[in-house]
């Protein structure tokens, strides 16, 4: 059911490091935009020690709650149910809490790439290449298997990583090669690539962008652009950037936190893109 617009309900996202999170401005931008003038959205720096008091103090004023790193699967043992997107990736990014005290997870990363992608007129790609093998690379696995017909090929720079991102191929039926991190410059080529990895680690890639290149997705957002997209956008590729992802994850919690859909993703989008300006 909607919530209604004049109970005080509180949200919040946590984490730890929390202070760089944009999801306050989005989910208050939403909230705003909504009539939900009771509505309020804070964040947490709260670490895999700290979780289990935070949800002991919880109380049915509590709505839901936005999860980042270290938590998307310390949270799990604490929730009553979890969705098959997340079971699917153990990682949960999302709680929604009910006044009767249920607790339930799901992932809205995973949806969340592929409308970012559909937004940018990619509902289907023949291949794809997945830069990195971290935490996020098991989330852009799972997207694509619902949108890559063939083969995807992740680089990787340590056995072990290859080792993961093998169990998760088989785990999420996706036909996965893996390759050496020595040739992402490979990578390059592909109809839609996805890069995962932390901020710097793809720029000395950004030389090796070829003429015409077709889709990149870079999961940053902060800084923006990388080097690698900035090449990318000058030689005519299309992006797509960790604020779309952020955005539209950000846009099903609060559908699923207020009930209330369609939540606003262009008021949304503008605060998050002034926020980010003013930094």
């Amino acid at each position: 059911m909607p919530a209604p617009a004049t109970d005080r309900r509180r949200a919040a996202v946590l984490g730890s490091p929390i202070a760089h999170s944009l999801s306050p401005v989005l989910h208050r931008a939403a909230y705003t935009e909504l009539g939900l003038t009771q509505w309020t959205y804070d964040r947490f720096d709260v670490d895999e020690a700290a979780l289990p008091r935070f949800f002991e103090e919880l109380d049915p004023q509590w709505a839901g709650l936005s999860l980042t790193m270290p938590l998307k699967r310390a949270v799990i043992p604490l929730l009553d149910s979890i969705s098959a997107t997340a079971a699917s990736v153990d990682a949960v990014n999302t709680v929604v809490l009910t006044e009767d005290g249920r607790r339930t997870g799901d992932n809205t990363d995973i949806p969340g790439i592929v409308a970012a992608l559909r937004e940018h007129g990619v509902e289907k790609a023949e291949t794809a290449a997945v830069l990195g093998a971290g935490a996020t690379a098991s989330s852009a696995l799972a997207a694509l298997a619902r949108i890559c017909t063939g083969e995807v090929t992740v680089y990787v720079r340590s056995a072990a990583r290859a080792a993961e991102m093998r169990g998760w191929a088989q785990r999420l039926d996706v036909d996965v090669r893996l390759a050496d991190w020595a040739d992402a410059a490979r990578a390059l080529h592909a109809p839609l690539v996805v890069a995962t990895t932390p901020a710097g680690a793809t720029d000395a890639l950004a030389a090796a962008v070829p003429e015409r290149p077709a889709t990149l997705f870079d999961v940053l957002y902060d800084p923006w652009p990388t080097a690698l997209a900035a090449r990318w956008s000058a030689y005519g590729g299309a992006v797509v950037s960790g604020l779309d992802l952020l955005l539209h994850q950000a846009v099903l919690q609060v559908e699923q936190m207020t009930g209330r859909a369609p939540a606003p993703l262009a008021a949304m989008r503008k605060a998050g893109e002034r926020a980010l300006a003013d930094r």
